[in-house]
C-alpha cells in the first residue's frame, strides 16, 4: 500500500533540499535529469504517493522571488542597495530562484501589485520599512508571504534588521564617556522606520548615563545639502562638541561644510556616523562609525524568505550584528 508523504519527507529520505523534490514533482525549474529521476524513481520503488495539497503547491510554484526597491533612493543609497542586492541574488541563486525587482513608492504599488496578482512570485522581500507602509498593508492584507528588511511597526510582520538601536545606543554611549555631552544629530526622513530606531538608541545611551539631554540639537528630516548645512551653522551656534550623522551620506555633506568653513575634525569638533560606506572610508582623518555586513542582511532576508516558502517555522524578527569603529574623528 502506498502512503501520503510531504515534501519534507522525500527531501530527508534522499539527502536533497525540499526544494529539488518539488522541482523534480513539478517538473518545472532547473535541477538536473539525474537528479529528477532519481526523485520519481525512489516514489515509485517506495510505491509512495505525493500528499495532494504538497503537490499541488508543487506545481504553482515560480521559483521567483519579488523584491521590493523604493522609488525615492538617491545615488549616495546605491552603494546600500547594491550590496544587498548581492546577498540576496547569492542566496537565491544556490536554492535554485531567481530575483524579479520592482520598484515601487508608497503611493505608487502598481509593480508590486502586478508580480503579486500574477503569481510572477512566489513571495516578497521589501528592502525599506516606513512608519505608515502601505506595501505592508498590501502584502498583509493579500495574506501573501514577505520579509522586511528593517524594523516594522506591523504585526506578524517577519523582520530582518541589523540591530540600529543597540548600535546607536553603543556609539553615543562611547562619546559620552569621552565626556562629550553636547551631542548633535543630523538626520533624514522621520518616516523610515531606521531613523526612529537610530534617534531612540541615541537618546536612551543619555538615559541609561543619567545625562541629560541636550536641547534642540536633534535635526530630523534634514533631505538636501542645503538643509544639512544650516543645521550645521546652526549646531556651532548652539555650542555642540559632536556631531552625529545619521548615515554616510549626511556625513559627507556635513565634512564638506566643515572644510569650506576650515574647521578642523577633530580639533575644533567630533564627528561620529551611524552608518559606515564606501563614501567614508578615505577620509583624513579617519571617521567613527557603525558598520554593518549589508549583504549579510541581504542572505539572511532571502534564506528567511526560503524556509517560509517551503513551510519552516522563522522567527519574529532576526537582529544581526554591528561593529563600532572608534577612528580619529573623535579623539
Amino acid at each position: 500500500m502506498g502512503k501520503n508523504i510531504t515534501i519534507a519527507d522525500v527531501a530527508e529520505e534522499l539527502g536533497v533540499s525540499k526544494t529539488t523534490v518539488s522541482r523534480a514533482m513539478s517538473g518545472k525549474g532547473r535541477i538536473s535529469e539525474a537528479t529528477r529521476q532519481r526523485v520519481k524513481a525512489y516514489m515509485e520503488e517506495k510505491n509512495y504517493k505525493p500528499n495532494i495539497i504538497a503537490q499541488g503547491l508543487a506545481k504553482s510554484k515560480t521559483y521567483n522571488i519579488g523584491v521590493v526597491m523604493p522609488s525615492d533612493y538617491g545615488i549616495e543609497d546605491m552603494s546600500y542597495f547594491h550590496n544587498c542586492l548581492v546577498g540576496l541574488q547569492e542566496m537565491a541563486a544556490s536554492y535554485g530562484y531567481d530575483i524579479v525587482l520592482a520598484v515601487c513608492s508608497n503611493n505608487d504599488l502598481g509593480q508590486l501589485k502586478r508580480i503579486t496578482s500574477n503569481g510572477k512570485v512566489d513571495g516578497v522581500i521589501l528592502m525599506r520599512t516606513l512608519i505608515e507602509d502601505e506595501a505592508v498593508k498590501l502584502l498583509l492584507k493579500q495574506e501573501f508571504p514577505f520579509v522586511v528588511i528593517g524594523i516594522s511597526g506591523y504585526n506578524n510582520v517577519i523582520q530582518i534588521e541589523h540591530n540600529h538601536f543597540e548600535g546607536c545606543r553603543e556609539l553615543t554611549l562611547m562619546l559620552l564617556m569621552k565626556k562629550l555631552r553636547r551631542i548633535a544629530v543630523i538626520g533624514g526622513s522621520e518616516a523610515h522606520m531606521v531613523t526612529s530606531s537610530r534617534i531612540k538608541g541615541y537618546k536612551a545611551a543619555y538615559g541609561g548615563m543619567d545625562i541629560k539631554l541636550p536641547d534642540g540639537l536633534i535635526y530630523l528630516n534634514q533631505d538636501n545639502p542645503i538643509m544639512i548645512e544650516r543645521a550645521v551653522d546652526d549646531i556651532f551656534l548652539k555650542g555642540a562638541d559632536c556631531i552625529i550623522c545619521m548615515d554616510d551620506a549626511i556625513c559627507s555633506v556635513v565634512l564638506n561644510k566643515l572644510r569650506k568653513e576650515d574647521i578642523e575634525v577633530p580639533a575644533d569638533i567630533k564627528i561620529a556616523s551611524f552608518f559606515d560606506s564606501m563614501i567614508l572610508k578615505n577620509n583624513v582623518p579617519a571617521i567613527t562609525t557603525l558598520s554593518f555586513d549589508v549583504q549579510e542582511i541581504g542572505k539572511t532576508a532571502c534564506k528567511t524568505l526560503i524556509d517560509i516558502l517551503e513551510g519552516s517555522r522563522v522567527k519574529n524578527i532576526t537582529y544581526l550584528g554591528y561593529k563600532v569603529e572608534l577612528k580619529e574623528s573623535t579623539r
